[in-house]
């Protein structure tokens, strides 16, 4: 064999060589001609497959009776889509509904207690510390004072159940509680520890309902007789204008008023000093007053009893 013959038979083969390599990367690369198209997962959407494409079946559901089967991702939708998709609109049922209405009612009814509790510790926000602390001793002697009443009842009932002779005793209290009617009926004089208090009216500013209002207060405060210049004070008084005076129960009385109130000092002149009451609205009118305490005041005016024209006793 010749040298050209050598060449040529050299040359065939690397050609064969490089038909096989070629016949082998096409293997590789597959139909579609991509080598990067073989190493990516297969992908197959709604729009890939055309109107034609027969749906996959759907495998199948393990949600038993009372089992809510789990919603599918929608083919096609991004990852936000379908998180927006899932929460709107919202699906509530029966039992959530009913708490959250409970849980919007309570929150309701916390919110109401709260504004009226501030409503009520409003009106003591702007006063001084020795306003309160006033304030807080003439609650507290209110509260020895109802405690007291408590137990005057509870002794008036254990010597009723106790006595031996009840028919004696229930005589005893009635004539004691026909005293006391006649305390605050003012057909009795009465005396006992109080105040004295005393309005200068030179100004002629002072005005019924002002002293009006100094009888309701001392009537709060426990008052139990009052008498206003020389006049009873009793559940039935009204006061008027009458001139540069005033009226009480149709009698004119004029300044200076004195005030002679039977009950506990203690809770009497507090009562009166007050921010806003009775002291400080006279004193804003320019009129004067001093409250002087007593161990021993006495009301001495006495009121005619009146005979009812229409109300009779129910008992028999």
């Amino acid at each position: 064999m010749s040298e050209h013959d050598d060449r040529h038979v050299e040359k065939s083969g690397k050609h064969a060589e490089e038909r096989g390599r070629a016949r082998d990367a096409q293997r590789d690369e597959g139909p579609s001609g991509g080598g990067l198209r073989r190493e990516l997962p297969q992908e197959v959407t709604g729009a890939a497959a055309g109107p034609d494409a027969t749906p996959a079946p759907e495998a199948p559901s393990e949600a038993g009776p009372g089992r809510q089967p789990q919603a599918t991702a929608t083919p096609g939708l991004t990852g936000r889509q379908r998180l927006v998709q899932g929460l709107w609109p919202p699906r509530l049922s029966r039992a959530q509904l009913i708490v959250a209405l409970l849980l919007f009612g309570l929150g309701f009814g916390l919110a109401v207690q709260v504004a009226s509790n501030s409503d009520s510790d409003s009106a003591l926000r702007g006063a001084r510390q020795e306003d309160l602390v006033r304030i807080l001793d003439e609650l507290d002697d209110r509260t020895q004072r109802l405690e007291d009443e408590k137990q005057g009842l509870e002794k008036q009932r254990d010597e009723l159940e106790n006595s031996s002779d009840q028919a004696e005793e229930a005589r005893k209290q009635t004539v004691e509680k026909e005293r006391q009617l006649g305390i605050l009926a003012g057909t009795v004089a009465a005396q006992g520890p109080g105040i004295t208090m005393t309005i200068q009216d030179t100004k002629g500013t002072v005005e019924a309902d002002m002293l009006l209002d100094a009888v309701q207060e001392l009537r709060a405060a426990g008052a139990e007789a009052i008498q206003v210049n020389g006049v009873r004070v009793v559940a039935g008084t009204y006061l008027s204008d009458s001139g540069k005076g005033v009226s009480v129960d149709g009698n004119k009385i004029n300044a200076p008023y004195r005030f002679l109130v039977i009950g506990k000092p203690q809770d009497l002149e507090p009562a009166l000093n007050i921010p806003g009451g009775v002291v400080q609205t006279l004193e804003k009118e320019q009129a004067t007053v001093t409250i002087e305490r007593s161990t021993e005041v006495v009301v001495d005016a006495l009121r005619a009893a009146k005979r009812p024209d229409y109300a009779r006793s129910s008992s028999r």
